[in-house]
């Protein structure tokens, strides 16, 4: 299979096998006026298999959302056909309308128009709990 490089714009590399749609869902790429390629279970010598996402146009991203997802993604930024920066992600502080609480009481599952905020709890393991009722998320 042959996918052109780019000219402007960036590849979201080291993908989790299977995670490409969840990353392109949650970052609302479908929204994009642009070429994005997904290539799934590419061949990884580091990883055996992974996605890797193509954008192949100079948009704005929300880097904390990739973090979360998982720390081990890379972004690399493309100009002019050349690589000019490579990004490697951390768990935000500080999620904002990416998660939602799973608590029936929560003033966020009740009232509409209210941020779903997250805050990180357990760094080592990941943990994120609400800011308004401290559920935990992602059990």
């Amino acid at each position: 299979m042959n996918i052109d490089s780019i000219k402007n714009g960036m590849v979201i590399d080291h993908i989790a096998s299977g995670k490409s749609m969840e990353i392109y869902e949650l970052l609302q790429l479908e929204k994009l006026d642009c070429q994005v390629a997904i290539i799934k279970n590419a061949q990884s010598r580091k990883m055996g298999k992974k996605d890797i996402i193509k954008i192949d146009s100079d948009v704005s991203i929300d880097f904390e959302i990739l973090g979360y997802i998982d720390t081990d993604i890379t972004v690399n930024i493309i100009k002019n056909g050349v690589l000019v920066e490579k990004r490697h992600l951390s768990l935000p502080e500080k999620l904002v309308n990416v998660i939602t609480c799973k608590n029936p009481r929560c003033i966020t599952t009740v009232e509409q128009g209210i941020d779903r905020i997250f805050k990180l709890t357990n760094k080592e393991n990941g943990e994120y709990r609400c800011a308004y009722c401290e559920t935990k998320a992602k059990e």
